[in-house]
């Protein structure tokens, strides 16, 4: 029988499972890596549950550790292991701009990690700068710098094309 703090860690995974695997295929760009970061994630949130239960934006510290996971990804051997020489074929296009956010998705992915993490968190999850510089344990001007330059980054990689919804202002 599990106890009552079990109960709760099952309980908030499963609610939270379906956020988690957005952000993750927002930073990842691939659902299985995205499912692999999520798992990570969880696993590590169980051994430190007791003391994360406590935390008093529990979201928000999850979110920093699936983050701060994805990040340091790169770091490990694994990480560079390819099991297909090209990518399988993407699935197929559909109606209401999926063509335009492939488009981004690919461009979003040869940004810099830390970059690409600071694009996601302050444009698709629409956190403040402070929160951000939070989740990755940096200044909020580093915050500012890493937006500026990944938007650079994305406008080069996309031909100067004009970026709906990115704004350096935001």
């Amino acid at each position: 029988m599990r106890d009552a703090s079990e109960q709760e860690y099952v309980d908030y995974v499963t609610a939270r499972i379906p956020a988690l695997r957005r952000l993750a295929y927002l930073l990842a760009g691939d659902e299985h890596r995205a499912d692999d970061l999520v798992q990570q994630t969880i696993t590590t949130l169980y051994v430190k549950w007791r003391h994360a239960r406590t935390a008093d934006r529990l979201d928000a510290y999850v979110r920093t550790m699936l983050v701060r996971t994805y990040i340091n990804e790169r770091r490990l051997a694994w990480a560079r292991v390819r099991l297909f020489r090209e990518a399988p074929e993407p699935p197929p296009f559909e109606d209401g701009g999926v063509e335009d956010r492939q488009v981004v998705r690919a461009a979003l992915s040869r940004v810099p990690r830390r970059q690409q993490a600071v694009l996601v968190l302050r444009f698709y999850y629409d956190l403040p700068v402070d929160e951000v510089a939070g989740v990755l344990g940096c200044s909020s001007g580093t915050v500012k710098s890493q937006t500026s330059r990944g938007l650079a980054t994305l406008r080069r990689l996309l031909g100067e094309r004009e970026l709906a919804g990115f704004s350096a202002t935001k």
